[in-house]
């Protein structure tokens, strides 16, 4: 997967939306009420955090970009916490205040890692709010990049129609994240994210992937929507745009502890992109390694932008890259200021002085890339006997080791036009090899890095191994 990540600050995205306060009162219970039958929790923590569009908005901010967040509230405390909170992260919030309604807030009670109840304060909104609201969003859509909108059905939306005109009218795109059984309303919008279950409640049930394609063809052609990103869960995303073939991407999903947030996740890293000027089949690809950061941490937290950067460069295999790949891990690095580190070699029977050796190696700077030669090039210089071990095994294995960071392979019998063309920071050789007989050496010399050898332990030798072992046999 080559993607390289656009600098996200220069993107300007306006969030528009149902924002609500999450409340949670954190307690331990050990005994059940005299007055009912219900557990007695003695509250010990309160957490609050921003939700819905709030959690949107957070997720945008934590990608370096600049986010602003329109909404109505309550004229009420629940609004200023709300604003406390988004406003030390960076979010620009322009909250529509009405003391005719609370701040939408929902409050859990939560035990021993349970909910055992969910209190939600909110009432209907009037028109006057909603109209207000557009009024200050026709007047400022025109200086952002992107909008998202965020629908959480609690009447922040009323005029999503108005509002997507609006947008569409000063060229500014639109990506939705529906909550509604009827998508007519989002009639114009550059994107919409439902995920599977919404998009089913839309348009009927999918008996399987040609049916998907079919119906939101037809969705997306009955409501002038440019293109639909369907998140399936396990099954990953599907990308559909009008008259285009289907995209399908696979989960990036390790281990699920919690799905709470994802799709703001998705929205919020998927627009960020776009709008700083990625591809929108990247975008989604990225959006989906986001996605499955996000579901890898408990509650509604967002993916930050170091996590991204980091996801890209260690989820590739356990590190086993290709030439394109290594390429935008060393970009990455590079660009975070970290000292890179190569070293090769055939590594057949990895032993004690192999690990010894890449240790030294990686002190010498940040990363270290092992590149190791292919199974054809080893037969050629050590014969056809070897080697003993594929070159995926050698690879997975190497890439097992706590000092190596990237390990890649090529077919000469030197790497010198590797070496050549990522020009490492730090060149190194183990052996009796003197830095200037070691291949590559004039090119990361020009270059102003350094070539060194490094001695491997004695008594250590994959050749001298296998002759043991036969000898044994």
């Amino acid at each position: 997967m080559n993607i390289t990540i656009p600098d996200f600050s220069v993107a300007r995205i306006l969030i528009v939306g149902d924002v609500m306060l999450d409340r949670y009162w954190h307690g331990d219970t050990s005994r059940i009420s005299p007055e009912a039958p219900v557990p007695v929790v003695k509250v010990r923590d309160i957490e609050e955090r921003p939700g819905g569009a709030g959690n949107v908005a957070l997720n945008i901010a934590a990608l370096d970009a600049e986010a602003a967040l329109f909404a109505i509230t309550g004229d009420d405390r629940e609004a200023g916490v709300l604003s406390d909170i988004l406003g030390e992260t960076g979010v620009k919030c322009y909250f529509q205040q009405s003391s005719n309604i609370p701040t939408v807030t929902k409050l859990r009670v939560i035990s021993q890692h349970q909910q055992l109840i969910r209190l939600d304060f909110e009432q209907e909104f009037h028109a006057e709010e909603s109209q207000q609201l557009l009024d200050l969003f026709t007047t400022r859509v025109a200086d952002y990049d992107a909008v998202i909108l965020s629908d959480y059905g609690k009447g922040t939306l009323n005029d999503v129609t108005k509002l997507i005109d609006a947008a569409k009218a000063v060229n500014v795109p639109v990506f939705v994240d529906p909550k509604r059984n009827d998508f007519s309303c989002y009639r114009g919008a550059t994107m919409i994210t439902p995920n599977f279950k919404e998009f089913q409640a839309v348009v009927g049930e999918c008996h399987n992937e040609q049916d998907i394609m079919d119906k939101a063809q037809d969705l997306l052609c009955a409501h002038n929507i440019d293109a639909l990103l369907i998140t399936r869960g396990a099954k990953g995303m599907t990308l559909c745009c009008r008259d285009e073939p289907v995209k399908h991407f696979s989960t990036h999903m390790q281990e699920v502890f919690d799905v709470t947030g994802a799709g703001d996740t998705v929205i919020a890293t998927l627009t960020v992109a776009v709008a700083a000027g990625m591809n929108l089949v990247d975008a989604v690809r990225l959006s989906n390694i986001a996605a499955g950061i996000a579901i890898s941490k408990l509650g509604s937290v967002s993916v930050n932008l170091t996590e991204l950067r980091r996801a890209l460069t260690v989820n590739h295999l356990n590190n086993i890259m290709d030439e394109e790949q290594l390429r935008l891990a060393i970009a990455d690095a590079r660009g975070k200021g970290e000292k890179i580190v190569m070293t090769n070699g055939c590594f057949d029977i990895l032993h004690a002085g192999h690990v010894h050796y890449l240790e030294q190696a990686k002190k010498l700077g940040h990363r270290l890339i092992v590149a190791v030669n292919d199974d054809t090039s080893v037969k050629r210089l050590k014969g056809v006997s070897r080697p003993i071990n594929d070159v995926s095994k050698r690879m997975e294995v190497l890439a097992g080791l706590n000092a190596v960071d990237w390990v890649v392979s090529f077919t000469e019998d030197t790497p010198e036009r590797l070496i050549n063309e990522l020009l490492p920071d730090v060149l190194v050789k183990g052996g009796d090899w003197k830095p200037e007989e070691i291949v590559g050496n004039e090119a990361v010399l020009q270059h102003g890095g350094e070539v060194r050898s490094l001695s491997f332990v004695d008594g250590c030798s994959t050749t001298a191994m296998i002759d043991r072992i036969k000898e044994t046999e």
